[in-house]
């Protein structure tokens, strides 16, 4: 989904399903980046919907016996920077994705227009930092 921004570059909503380490690194940026991938984390995956990272935070994060937590992050990002990365389809119609090489993670997080919000929040240890 495409958006002006005040200035009047065009933006591309994303969201990006988070657990409660990823979050608290988030909020230590005040909510304007993502923390660098770890070294077995080549790939950065934004996804383009809100339902598939709800999936994701509610099935899979917040069902994680360590975290017990899940959150879904919804941010806006400069669509012209977008235009180098191809979406990728990973399962049915809503499984869409972007594939942001951990380099590029740096340059992605100044592409962010405005701050991360926080969304949603999913099982028994939800609390927003």
């Amino acid at each position: 989904m495409l958006f002006f921004s005040p200035q009047m570059e065009t933006t591309t909503i994303l969201y990006r399903p988070v657990g409660p380490k990823e979050l608290r690194l988030i909020s230590e940026t005040g909510y304007r980046a993502f923390p660098p991938r770890l070294p077995e984390q080549p790939i950065f995956y934004p996804v383009l919907n809100e339902e598939y990272a709800t999936q994701i935070a509610r099935d899979w994060n917040a069902k994680d016996r360590e975290t017990e937590a899940g959150y879904v992050t919804r941010f806006r990002v400069s669509a012209s920077y977008l235009e180098q990365f191809e979406i990728h389809q990973v399962g049915s119609q809503i499984h869409q994705e972007y594939w942001i090489p951990a380099e590029s993670l740096r340059e992605f997080n100044e592409n962010i227009v405005g701050t991360i919000e926080v969304i949603a929040e999913f099982g028994s240890k939800t609390r927003t930092p």
